[in-house]
Formats: structure tokens, sequence, C-alpha cells
């Protein structure tokens, strides 16, 4: 297990939560996905999130945005203005801008740092 230390507080402990997309945003399959909620502060949550094969539909407010660095596997990000998508894979990070609206696929069972950031 991957382990966060907070500057001043030491060794995060892990609350565990486990979902699925919402049913009218799916688009294949209904991957389980599991979060690992290591830091949060009102702006701002950072932890571990890990997912299943599949993909939903994403729609970001104009004030959240998502920084991630895939420690496992691969996802897919395809961009719903541009229609194309990029590939992210273990090793790679990404950032899922302001008002981003799209498809987030999983291609490869997922393991992820994730920073949400709102405003």
């Amino acid at each position: 297990m991957t382990q966060l230390y907070i500057a001043g507080q030491g060794l995060a402990t892990s609350d565990s939560s486990i979902d699925y997309p919402r049913p009218d945003r799916l688009v294949k399959n209904n991957p389980q996905r599991l979060t690992q909620s290591l830091y949060e502060h009102p702006n701002m949550n950072a932890g571990i999130w890990q997912c299943e094969v599949g993909a939903w539909n994403i729609v970001f407010a104009d004030n959240k945005q998502e920084f991630f660095h895939v420690l496992e596997g691969v996802v897919r990000l395809h961009d719903s203005a541009h229609q194309d998508f990029i590939e992210i894979k273990a090793g790679d990070a990404g950032v899922i801008p302001p008002s981003f609206v799209g498809t987030f696929e999983v291609i490869e069972k997922v393991k992820k740092y994730f920073v949400v950031v709102e405003t």
C-alpha cells in the first residue's frame, strides 16, 4: 500500500469508499471505483483511486480541476468538443481542466494518485 505523509501531521489515514458511475452517464460496463481519500481540505481532496474497466461521461464544473498520476493501468480521456482522446498509461500524468466535458474510459484496470481542486 502506498502511504502519504502530510507535513506537520505525519502519516495520513485512509477513508475508503466504493461507488459506481451514475446510470445516466454510463457508456460501457458498470465499473466499481474505490477511492481512498488521504487528505481533505475545503478546496482540495487528494488520495488514491482505483477502477475496473469501463467508461462513463464526465462533466467538470467551471471551478473544478484534477491532476492525476497513473500508477497502474491505462485510461483514455475523450474530449467531446474535439472528438478525440488522449491515452494516459502507468508512469504518466494528466490534468482534467475546469469545464471539461467528455468520457473517462478505463482500458486496463487503473490505480492513480489524484488531487482535485475546487475553488
